[in-house]
């Protein structure tokens, strides 16, 4: 599964930065209309046109697809929740690249982070922090900051010319302010604020979450309870892995910006494989998910070390 979640990422990360070169969307400023599969889109109104014609031609060509488009996503959203997050989003791509470099760096998924992560995990994976991969972790959020800023100029202005200019370096005055100020700002996103975006900056990841909350057997992370023991000789691997720092083992709406990429699933099955056991986690849907909508499962504590006094 996590094979497939790469190659749609990767995949839609590509679609990402063609659709401009390729017209297949883009907004041509200079034209002054959208450019949607090679053809121009535009309302074709006149100075001529009845209003009861210009009202048909606005919902036909325009209301209409609009609105095709947002019932799709409210449909997927409420069935399966931020699944264009985990499984599609370019930013989301970057966000777990930029976790898994910081963790190389600093044993954290987020600066922000309190204390680091084991070195050696119970899911089997072992990294050692290494300090040269702070230079790494940057320079990598700078080049991912500007390659997003000519990307989304390429989705204002003909492809061509960007990237004629870009060879050239010789962009207009107007060109040059738009790549500084959205390579800084998608800069600080990347390294500081990738999650507090994620979680509460993006209406796109908000919406999905929303809708997918009204929906109590919608797809949701379960936690086995009843088997609660076998987490006792864990280190919180399923924690760990999940790149919004979630908990996946509670309450479905302390799970809200969870973007269904299996990660915990993943680990938590890894760590039950060396015992022989199933994984605690899996997906759910109809009356388990509203158990997990319903009910935080409670663990329960590891019980306390007791040394023999010799006498």
């Amino acid at each position: 599964m996590s094979t497939l979640r790469r190659a749609t990422q990767t995949g839609f990360f590509a679609l990402f930065i063609a659709a401009p070169p390729l017209d297949l969307l883009r907004i041509d400023l200079l034209a002054g209309h959208l450019i949607l599969f090679g053809e121009p889109w535009h309302l074709g109104i006149s100075a001529d046109s009845s209003p009861a014609a210009l009202a048909l031609t606005i919902a036909l060509y325009f209301l209409l697809p609009l609105l095709g488009f947002v019932v799709t996503g409210i449909v997927i959203a409420w069935r399966y929740g931020r699944l264009y997050c985990g499984w599609l989003c370019p930013h989301y791509s970057v966000v777990e690249l930029i976790n898994a470099l910081l963790r190389r760096a600093i044993g954290r998924l987020s600066i922000w982070d309190r204390a680091p992560l084991p070195e050696q995990q119970c899911d089997g994976s072992a990294i050692t922090p290494q300090p040269r991969f702070k230079l790494i972790t940057v320079l990598v959020a700078l080049s991912m900051a500007a390659l997003w800023a000519v990307v989304l100029l390429t989705y204002l202005l003909p492809p061509s010319l960007i990237y004629a200019n870009l060879l050239t370096l010789d962009f207009s005055a107007n060109q040059w302010r738009f790549l500084a100020v959205a390579t800084i700002l998608f800069t600080i996103d990347f390294l500081l604020a990738r999650h507090l975006f994620c979680r509460f900056g993006c209406a796109v990841g908000v919406a999905q979450s929303l809708i997918w909350m009204g929906n109590r057997r919608a797809l949701v992370v379960g936690f086995d309870s009843r088997r609660a023991k076998l987490c006792q000789t864990c280190d919180n691997s399923c924690e760990h892995a999940c790149p919004m720092r979630l908990k996946p083992r509670t309450i479905k709406r302390a799970m809200f910006t969870c973007t269904q990429c299996r990660r915990c699933i993943e680990s938590c099955e890894k760590v039950q494989q060396q015992s022989g056991e199933a994984s605690l986690l899996q997906w759910v849907t109809a009356a388990d998910a509203e158990q997990v909508a319903r009910l935080a499962p409670r663990l329960q504590p590891p019980p306390p070390h007791r040394q023999e006094s010799n006498k």
